[in-house]
């Protein structure tokens, strides 16, 4: 790295509850399960916290002001679409993606039979190698709302790059 190049670590999260008759869905990925993600849009709980993760690295603000979750243009929306739409702003600001990290918490579906094709979606959408991508699936112990199987939440962390280097 050069000496005037710029790094940034950003994180995100995302919560919601699951319920009957939606799609359960990660990282653009449908995930067999008899509940999905309650949402304004298709509620994919990785796609927004991996969202918030780049813009808040870049400081470009956040999907809630990106994305009003009171605006109908966003109702029923792709994540994996929206997550683009942040990415692209980050990397017009003279972002690049070094690595992401991130851990779903859910008590069912299991995560680890999905995690490549969750990590090749993700890294296809951002134009980045899926080695640069990691999913880890946790469960909460059978305690609160995510253990009783009524919520997913997802946390991530991303480090960014400079493609300008400071003089």
């Amino acid at each position: 790295m050069n000496a005037g190049q710029a790094i940034r670590i950003g994180l995100g999260w995302d919560l919601h509850r699951l319920i009957a008759g939606r799609p359960f869905l990660l990282g653009g990925v449908e995930i067999p399960f008899e509940k999905g993600e309650d949402g304004h849009s298709d509620g994919d709980v990785l796609c927004h916290a991996l969202s918030d993760a780049l813009l808040g690295a870049a400081a470009l603000g956040d999907i809630g002001k990106l994305f009003p979750p009171g605006d109908a243009q966003w109702k029923d929306a792709n994540s994996l679409e929206l997550l683009k739409m942040a990415w692209k702003l980050v990397h017009d600001a003279g972002w690049e993606i070094i690595n992401i990290d991130s851990v779903v918490i859910c008590e069912k579906p299991k995560i680890l039979p999905f995690r490549e094709a969750i990590q090749n979606s993700l890294a296809k959408a951002l134009g980045i190698e899926a080695g640069q991508i990691f999913i880890k699936g946790k469960t909460n112990e059978g305690l609160g709302e995510i253990g009783q199987g009524n919520a997913v939440e997802a946390k991530v962390v991303c480090l960014l790059s400079s493609r300008i280097v400071a003089k």
